[in-house]
């Protein structure tokens, strides 16, 4: 398959998603305010606390309800949100955010400089368990000027701090709640989104009405968004295509065929950096030794996996997080099945006579477990007897991730290249799961969030890309289109690369729109 290049790429997510990288859509009219839009996603939205949400469902809701200094356009660049500008010292090391005038928190609470700096305390504050911790760049302190003015001082130079701060875990809380205990937001909802909490039933709705108070006195244009759990994604189709929901914030490419083909259902997709993965525990055995990595990674046929896996949505991958949508990616030479170095592998690793694992999948997405196995059959031939075992998500999440030695991931798309190696790959990742813990990784990754020298940077992430390609902490044998589907009345939306964002509200209902109360 001939290699992709970031300009192909960008110009293909714009052609597949029919709309400008700009994020407006094309043909855009004056959008239609009220109405109930209904969205469906398919796991439970079991974490509220927006410091701490980790899968899409949780993301959309806390969106919905929180809002960052700062906001991912399509493009993934950063906007302004509760800060309305930014500045930065010549060398990369201060940077000052003024806030809007007049926020307030849903409970009628002021939101000032204090309440930023509150809420990167807490982040930066190893206890809260926030993923942002590790992905909102090198800060060392936040102060707050004025009422209105925050300072990030940064322990390096950082050019990504925009962005990052758009990140979906750092949103901004009251310090008030802060301080009271955070374990609030378990069921409370106190921000400054443009929606305000109104019934939270985890495993099956959370609806969300207009805040308006909400500083963007346009939006939202929408009086009410109900959030629907269908664990099933054949009924959560199939509620689409009968008009009793409005939109699929994601769907498997199982069920993208029928969406493309059901009257009035308009599907939806966008080339991403998302992917899955098998995650190696590194730091045991087998895994600790390269070679039994090495020779699993010689057994996938990456062309094969993207046709099984991704239903031909997709693209391979070559055991790095970033494809051509990332600004760094380094077009390595692509990796090729070779069963016989990987038998020859594994024997030098002290398994001539094959060996035995068990890998485990969530049964969200079926992606997961088709990658699975896929990989099962694929590395038969090299002496591989590998057991696979699915189970429900929310056990996966509770017993596997971040323990497991031998299990499929699912991440989004990080807005940068530091971003995703920061929250998966370098020793103090906030989801450290391979364990692989490399140094010369490490100095490499940090080496470039500190450059601003472009060409240095590009140097520098190729090398990080060149030792994870080497090296194998983990499979990435293809990475996936984002695919959703919305009814024709729905104005507005427009899928996002990065899978975590969504932008609800930006969108409006248009005239041909059910009546709901």
């Amino acid at each position: 398959m001939p290699s992709i290049h970031r300009r192909d790429f960008l110009a293909a997510s714009a052609a597949l998603s029919g709309l400008a990288l700009s994020g407006v859509p094309a043909f855009a009219q004056t959008p239609r305010r009220g109405g109930t839009l209904r969205v469906s996603v398919d796991q439970a939205v079991s974490k509220l606390n927006p410091l701490v949400t980790r899968v899409n469902p949780e993301y959309l809701v806390a969106e919905l309800l929180y809002s960052n200094l700062t906001r991912l356009k399509p493009d993934m660049s950063a906007e302004p949100d509760l800060a309305e500008s930014w500045t930065n010292s010549a060398d990369l090391t201060e940077w000052t955010f003024a806030l809007r005038k007049g926020l307030s928190f849903h409970d009628g609470s002021p939101c000032t400089a204090a309440d930023v700096v509150a809420t990167f305390e807490a982040i930066l504050d190893a206890k809260t368990a926030s993923p942002a911790r590790q992905n909102v760049g090198p800060i060392a302190k936040v102060v707050a000027k004025d009422d209105a003015t925050v300072v990030f001082s940064l322990s390096a130079p950082f050019a990504d701090l925009p962005v990052t701060l758009a990140y979906t875990n750092a949103k901004i809380v009251p310090a008030a709640v802060i301080k009271g205990g955070l374990q609030k937001l378990d069921r409370e909802a106190v921000g400054t989104g443009p929606f305000k909490l109104v019934s939270f039933e985890p495993e099956r709705q959370i609806v969300v009405a207009r805040n308006d108070a909400y500083y963007d006195k346009a939006r939202p244009y929408l009086d009410r968004i109900e959030i629907l759990v269908f664990p099933d994604v054949s009924a959560e189709a199939s509620a689409l295509i009968a008009g009793d929901t409005d939109l699929i914030s994601t769907t498997p490419p199982t069920e993208f065929g029928r969406l493309q083909k059901a009257s009035g259902v308009k599907a939806l997709r966008v080339p991403s950096g998302q992917f899955c993965n098998v995650n190696f525990g590194c730091d045991q055995k087998p895994f600790n030794d390269v070679r039994v990595r090495q020779a699993l990674a010689l057994t996938v046929d990456r062309a094969a996996m993207v046709d099984f896996v991704t239903e031909g949505f997709g693209s391979p991958g070559n055991d790095t997080p970033l494809n051509p949508a990332y600004r760094f990616y380094a077009d390595l030479p692509a990796k090729k099945a070779d069963i016989a170095k990987a038998k020859a592998l594994l024997a030098e690793a002290g398994y001539p006579k094959g060996l035995e694992a068990t890998l485990i999948a969530s049964d969200r997405p079926g992606q997961r477990t088709q990658l699975a196995v896929a990989l099962r059959e694929m590395a038969k031939p090299a002496g591989f007897d590998i057991k696979v075992e699915t189970m429900p998500h929310a056990t996966y999440l509770d017993q596997v991730w971040k323990k497991g030695s031998f299990y499929v991931g699912f991440y989004n798309m990080q807005a940068t290249a530091d971003a995703i190696f920061s929250l998966l790959y370098t020793s103090n990742a906030a989801w450290n799961e391979t364990r692989w813990n490399n140094a010369a990784f490490d100095k490499v990754v940090f080496e470039a969030r500190a450059t601003v020298d472009e060409a240095k940077r590009r140097a520098l992430y190729a090398e990080a890309q060149k030792l994870m390609n080497a090296e194998v902490p983990s499979i990435i044998p293809a990475f996936f289109d984002l695919l959703g589907a919305q009814r024709e009345w729905v104005e507005g939306y427009q899928l996002h690369p990065r899978g975590a964002v969504f932008r609800l509200d930006h969108v409006s209902l248009g005239a041909n729109a059910p009546k709901r109360g």
